[in-house]
């Protein structure tokens, strides 16, 4: 099995370690994959464990970006990890996170709903992000709140509701992203400034999720692959088996590559499991298209 979105701890909504994501990948019978955390890449350290233990491990990060003014993920593979490029891709995120931390702060507390500085400190204080905060943090200590327990603008993210099937990342999406109530703008670098540090680390550049990021935006994806992306993640978790098609047909038109990632998280998204991406070829099939793989 193939899997190439995943998120340690270095990602600042991931749960577990990339050595524990590595055991998880091996128990479950992923023989090929990537942790592609969010502008780092310092989970890439498991590289040579998981060639000691028969796996086929993909150097991998995944960078936030902008193409006219819409946030997007950009996947790189087979880079260079050790290039001081993705060092100030990180410092330019945690350069920011104080700020826009505090200020998602002030917006949530304005909402009526009372989260301390000292509740966020406190369940960050163990992670590799600790002063950049979260919707999901957010989620996760307003959701364990008994007096909220019954409040409507969190009855949606309960078990069994309507937004409880992954209530930390979904409250995150319906008030923290980009163009929602709570959003706080943070400045990425432009798409094709990513594709091009990708490419001068030696790896190939692959649009993440694009059911995601595209929705409703579908007429920037010719711009997109203009600026020299190289694949598609047309399987993953958060696409429908037409929307799967769709891209992977997509990817063909413009002769690009197609992907598969569940972008497992742990904790922030409990119903995406390892493996989850609902890949329409088999694996063979998908080895012989990618171009790392081949």
């Amino acid at each position: 099995m193939i899997d190439l979105h995943m998120h340690s701890s270095f990602s600042n909504d991931g749960e577990l370690t990339p050595l524990a994501l590595l055991d998880k990948c091996l128990a479950q019978g992923i023989t090929t994959f990537s942790i592609t955390d969010h502008n780092c890449v310092r989970a890439n350290q498991v590289e040579q464990i998981a060639k000691e233990k028969g796996l086929t491990y993909i150097t991998g990060i995944e960078i936030d970006c902008v193409c006219h003014g819409v946030n997007f993920h950009v996947l790189g593979y087979n880079i260079n990890y050790l290039s001081s490029d993705f060092e100030e891709i990180e410092q330019n995120i945690r350069s920011q996170g104080l700020k826009v931390s505090l200020e998602m702060l002030e917006k949530t507390q304005a909402l009526g709903l009372q989260v301390t500085e000292n509740e966020l400190w406190d369940l960050a204080k163990d992670t590799y992000w600790s002063e950049t905060w979260t919707g999901e943090m957010f989620a996760e200590i307003l959701l364990a709140k008994e007096e909220y327990k019954d409040h409507p603008l969190l009855l949606p993210y309960r078990a069994g509701q309507v937004r409880g099937d992954n209530p930390y990342v979904n409250f995150y999406w319906d008030y923290y992203a980009q163009g929602k109530s709570l959003y706080v703008p943070i400045s990425y670098p432009p798409m094709n400034q990513i594709i091009d540090l990708i490419h001068q680390n030696n790896g190939y550049a692959v649009l993440a999720h694009p059911g995601v990021n595209l929705n409703g935006k579908e007429s920037l994806l010719e711009e997109i692959v203009s600026l020299g992306m190289d694949g598609i993640e047309a399987f993953s978790s958060y696409h429908t088996p037409t929307k799967a098609y769709q891209y992977y047909n997509e990817a063909k038109r413009y002769h690009l590559f197609t992907t598969c990632g569940s972008d497992f998280h742990g904790k922030t998204k409990p119903s995406i499991v390892l493996g989850g991406h609902g890949s329409l070829l088999r694996k063979d099939e998908l080895i012989e298209q990618i171009k790392f793989l081949s």
